[in-house]
Formats: C-alpha cells, structure tokens, sequence
C-alpha cells in the first residue's frame, strides 16, 4: 500500500491572494507603528544616512534595551529607545501573591541593591497599616545598614560595569572584589548572597550576626582602598575623560520635567535626595551630605556616585555605633512572621506561618504612597488594599525608567560609540524599568 500523498497547494491566481500592497506575505506578522514609521521613514532616507539596529543582544545595551539609529556617518541623527524585553509582570504577579510572598519578587526589580528594595516595600505596607511608629529601632538601624550597603554595591558595579565596556577590564576587576566584600556581608545577615528577602514587614527576619560590626569596618577600609585605586586609575586617563566629558548631556530642566532623580539629577547640580528631603526610617539621626555635581554628563554622573559610596559608607559607620539593642521585629502575631525555630517547633508557629503565607496578613482597606531613596532614585510603592491578604493593586515607582526615557535626548548628536557609556551612566536596570 503506497504511502499518503499530501495534497498539492493550489497556485495564487494573482500576485493580489497573496501579497499585500506593501510587499508583505499573506499572514504574515505587521510592524509596529513606532518600527513601521522608522521603515517608512527609511525609504526616504538620503542616501548618506542609515537605520540601524542597537541592541537587544548588543552587548552593551544587556539583553533589555533595542535602540534604533538613524545615523550619518558616525552621528546619530535620531533614536527609537525600546524597553520591555524583559518584562517580569510584577505588578500582576503581587495581585495574586500575599504581602509576604512579595518580598521575593521585590528583590528582582533591581536586582543589583535588592535590600533598598525590600525595605520601601515593607515601608508602604507598613503605612498601610498604620504601624510606621512601632517599628523597633534596631530594625530600623539594620535596614540603613544593609540598604547603605545595598546601595555602595549598586554604585561601584554601575561605575565598573560601564569601564569595562569602555575597555577597563582591570577597574572592573577592582570593583567586582569591593562588591564581593559587601556580599559576604549581606550574605551572612540574611543567608543569600544577592536576592535576600530579608526583611519583614515589621521588621526584619534577624538580628545581626555576633562579628558583624568588625567584619564590617574591615571590610570597609578593603572597599575604600578599592575605590581609591580605581579613582587613581581613571581620573586622569585621557581616553576615559574624552569618553565621559561632554558627552550625554541633559540640562537640570529637562531631568525634572522627565522625572529623573537619584544620582543622575544630582549629576545636573540639583540636590534632592529622599533621605534629606523626605527623611524616613532613622535617617534623620545621622550625619552625611548629598553629592552634586554640575557637569550633567556621564562625568558628572560618575564623581556622585564615587562620592554617594562614600557618604553610604559613612552613614553605615554612625550606624554601627548608635545602634540600640532590642527586638528586630514587632511584637504582633497578626503581623510578624514568625521565626523558622518557632515554624518547626510548636504548633502555634506552624499555624501562624501558614496563615500569613497562605492568606497573608490583612491590611485595612485604603491606599497608600511609600517612597525612599533607592540605588537610581526615587523608589515608590503605590499599595491598594480592599481588606484581603493579597494587594487590590501594587504599582511600582521605579526611578532607573525615567532616565531611559530621556536616553533619546541624550544620544542625540553623538556618535554612535557614545551610547555605551551614555547608557552605562543611567544605569539601567532591566528588572525595574520593566517591571
């Protein structure tokens, strides 16, 4: 028995069955409008001018980021900056997850200073339910530790990350053990090295550990000397001030009006920094300035983030000395997580437990703004609650998605090897710009 045949496919009539006016096969997918008017734009290009692709999979764009050029030459004559190839869905994902399941999933928006971000998102809550003030104080003096922490490592791998695609692989070497020194810490506070999901809401899960405080100042005087090699390497180097200065420049008005803030609109001389301006948890007790710098380049941009490390660094030393002893969590059942020994231990823990993972903990009915100073910036939570155990609603303000927003502005006019370190200085971060 011969084997079936598959029926022939009748040939078109006419070119019209199966070719659309613009050339394109019958089923076969559209162009966006914004990519469709770069293409139309495109066949009335003069002949001296190009469109070009930047990214994805550019190394320098990180996998997140398509930066579509119009150039002449060299120079770019017009940009399409296109976000979200990394789309996590994190807003959605928290409408289904209780308030404590959301820690996690907080921790990869940035996922580069991921204790700043568990921290403003146990603060909205908190708001939410209106214990704000019965935070212990210890709790609060770990959060500004691990967040200052958080946020030195934030700084020196965007500094570092950004020379090493501009060919300084030692400065980036240099950076990546000052970073390490900090993960060793954070990893012995919270048990991970990177994603942590340390703190609670009410607190934090646990104390420091016994050596802390002298782990820490070592550590720190490693970091600074770290620091100061990769200053003494760079800031005089020729090749890297030709790369930085001047070039990616953004006036102060125009970084307001695209809601920029954090180091990149202090890199434009304006000095709002949420911890002195809008000062929460303990901040007010210390003493640290906020660097600016009135370049609005990439230049501008590196000096206050060297600068800010520093600041961190000695914001986290005032806290060593001054923090009180005490509880590290509120003393409210309906409200803590309980410890794992207690889980494992008695009944009651193991019922609480369940409760607030499977349930989660119920927060009055209400809505809530929570902002603090996270590593690019301004880091809000917009927290809805219609009284259940899971958020109605949870927007996030994420601060690194402004400054792509202008990355088109800058661009403009430069030459095409400038988007590499224009777009390392806004530091982008994938997780929270599409978030």
């Amino acid at each position: 028995m011969s084997a079936p045949t598959t029926p022939a496919r009748p040939l078109a009539q006419n070119a019209a069955e199966t070719y659309d006016a613009k050339g394109r096969q019958a089923g076969e997918l559209s162009l966006s409008p914004s990519m469709q008017a770069f293409a139309d734009q495109a066949e009335r290009l003069p002949t001296d001018e190009l469109i070009v692709n930047m990214g994805p999979s550019h190394p320098a764009m990180h996998g997140t980021v398509r930066v579509v050029l119009r150039i002449d030459g060299e120079t770019i004559k017009d940009a399409d900056v296109q976000v979200g190839y990394l789309h996590r869905g994190f807003e959605k994902e928290s409408e289904g997850a209780t308030y404590t399941q959301i820690f996690p999933y907080v921790d990869r928006l940035n996922y580069v200073s991921p204790m700043l971000n568990n921290v403003g998102f146990a603060m909205a809550v908190e708001k939410l339910l209106g214990i704000t003030a019965q935070i212990p104080e210890r709790a609060e003096y770990i959060r500004v530790i691990v967040g200052e922490l958080s946020r030195v490592a934030d700084h020196i791998t965007c500094i570092t990350a950004s020379l090493a695609e501009l060919g300084g692989l030692t400065a980036f070497f240099w950076g990546n053990r000052a970073r390490e020194h900090i993960w060793e810490l954070l990893e012995d506070v919270s048990g991970a090295r990177m994603t942590h999901s340390y703190c609670r809401i009410g607190g934090v899960a646990w104390d420091l550990t016994a050596d802390f405080e002298d782990k820490a100042r070592v550590k720190m005087t490693k970091i600074r000397g770290l620091v100061a090699d990769i200053r003494r390497l760079v800031e005089r180097n020729r090749i890297f001030l030709d790369r930085m200065e001047g070039v990616g420049f953004i006036s102060a008005e125009d970084a307001i009006s695209y809601g920029i803030t954090g180091p990149c609109l202090r890199g434009c001389g304006i000095a709002y920094d949420v911890r002195k301006d809008h000062p929460y948890s303990v901040y007010e007790h210390f003493d640290f300035d906020v660097p600016i710098a009135d370049g609005c380049d990439n230049l501008a941009r590196y000096l206050v983030r060297i600068e800010e490390m520093e600041q961190s660094l000695r914001i986290v030393e005032q806290a060593l000395v001054q923090i009180p002893p005490g509880a590290v969590i509120v003393d409210d059942p309906l409200i803590a997580l309980p410890a794992k020994r207690e889980v494992y231990n008695s009944i009651e823990g193991m019922i609480a437990h369940f409760k607030h993972i499977m349930d989660g903990l119920r927060v009055p009915e209400g809505e809530a703004y929570s902002y603090t100073e996270g590593g690019n910036g301004e880091l809000g939570f917009y927290i809805v609650s219609d009284g259940s155990g899971r958020p109605y609603k949870n927007r996030c303000r994420p601060p690194c998605f402004y400054t792509t927003a202008a990355l088109r502005q800058m661009i403009l006019g430069s030459n095409i090897a400038d988007v590499v370190p224009i777009f390392g200085s806004i530091n982008m971060i994938g997780g929270e710009c599409d978030r």
